[in-house]
């Protein structure tokens, strides 16, 4: 596929474009998918709206701190994209997180403890709602510095590239994030190296509550600013799960195959405000547009009438994947309330080499004693 030339405006009317959902499901890798993956995927969607749903309520009744910024809505985009990855693919996202953990196979227990700022949590209490890793996965945060995690996804191309891997690596940001300078200067590096980096643009209209259309200037869309740098660029309906895996798939395909960068923006939409602490999330927008989204759009509610249509999934069935999703979130507030917080002593641990590897290096050791100093003037040393 060439880069797209200019055709015409996508207005907000537009963005929503249709796709033969029938057509979508024909294609070899939507085919690929046997009855257990869809259920599977269905079950990921379903299981993060329910998580969000509990994070939710923890927050409301003072369990968690700091902020929190919620994926329902959006759940087609993480579970779609992350189903087509790899051993040697990596992804990176910005702090609306929780979905991508999810879809890349983290446990909701230490995920949730984590915002409750636990010990037991995947960051030990100290990442907090924006901030989830699990290398293990090949899974990269979790970044709450607005597109700060454009270049990182980018260099973890770069490294897949210079050790000879056939991988690639998903980098996520939001529709704001896209004037920030950093992804610009990522943008200019992957062309110019040739690196297998598929930057997703997650456009949920809003950015933090600024409509696209008074924030960013674009002829058609977004990801037609890639044409700038001579980038793949396409769109993609965030709604439709086969949709955002066949379109997914093809810059996956050009990432391994020809090591080159792909800008997808997905059309999508959140239901919340941009965190939790948004007040003017319904001033900004009118009760009607989220109510139409919710009737007609809701990407969980289309999967489900595509998989029961094709009779891979029952009512029955969807309803105890359902319970089954709320049992798992409870059972993960249940995990994160019993949990306990870290202890003092931790407060240096995972924070500086020097600390953690205290006696290794005279030098350093004597450099950088681990201490750190207190506002009162107090020193706590290891």
């Amino acid at each position: 596929m060439t880069a797209k030339k200019k055709s015409k405006t996508i207005n907000k009317a537009e963005r929503w474009q249709d796709v033969d959902v029938h057509e979508l499901a024909q294609l070899e890798i939507n085919q690929r998918l046997s009855t257990d993956e869809k259920v599977r995927l269905y079950t990921d969607m379903v299981r993060i709206r329910r998580f969000e749903g509990r994070s939710l309520r923890s927050y409301q009744a003072g369990k968690i701190g700091g902020f929190l910024h919620l994926y329902e809505g959006q759940e087609a985009v993480a579970v779609g994209t992350i189903s087509l990855l790899g051993a040697d693919d990596h992804v990176i996202t910005a702090y609306r997180v929780h979905g991508h953990a999810i879809a890349v196979g983290m446990d909701p227990k230490p995920m949730m403890a984590e915002m409750y700022g636990k010990y037991t949590g995947c960051a030990k209490g100290k990442g907090g709602s924006m901030h989830m890793f699990a290398p293990d996965k090949n899974f990269w945060g979790g970044h709450g510095i607005v597109g700060g995690q454009i270049p990182l996804g980018t260099g973890l191309a770069f490294a897949l590239k210079y050790q000879g891997k056939k991988g690639c690596c998903l980098a996520y940001m939001g529709d704001g994030a896209i004037n920030q300078g950093a992804v610009h200067e990522a943008y200019n590096l992957a062309a110019l190296w040739n690196l297998p980096v598929i930057f997703i643009i997650e456009n949920n209209a809003y950015s933090m509550g600024t409509s696209q259309e008074r924030s960013s200037a674009f002829p058609d869309c977004l990801a037609q600013r890639a044409e700038a740098y001579g980038m793949e660029w396409d769109t993609v309906n965030g709604n439709i799960l086969y949709d955002v895996r066949a379109k997914t798939y093809e810059a996956i395909k050009r990432a391994h195959d020809e090591s080159r960068p792909t800008v997808l923006e997905i059309f999508t939409y959140r239901y919340r405000g941009h965190s939790v602490a948004d007040a003017n999330a319904e001033k900004y927008r009118s009760k009607d547009e989220i109510i139409d989204y919710k009737d007609n759009k809701d990407p969980i509610t289309l999967l489900r009438k595509q998989f029961i249509e094709e009779g891979v999934l029952t009512e029955e069935q969807a309803k105890e994947i359902d319970k089954a999703a709320n049992e798992e979130a409870n059972e993960a507030a249940e995990f994160a309330e019993k949990s306990p917080f870290p202890p003092a002593e931790s407060i240096l641990d995972d924070s500086y080499w020097s600390s953690d590897n205290k006696g290794q290096d005279p030098e350093i050791d004597e450099l950088n004693q681990g201490r750190f100093v207190f506002e009162d003037g107090g020193i706590f040393d290891k």
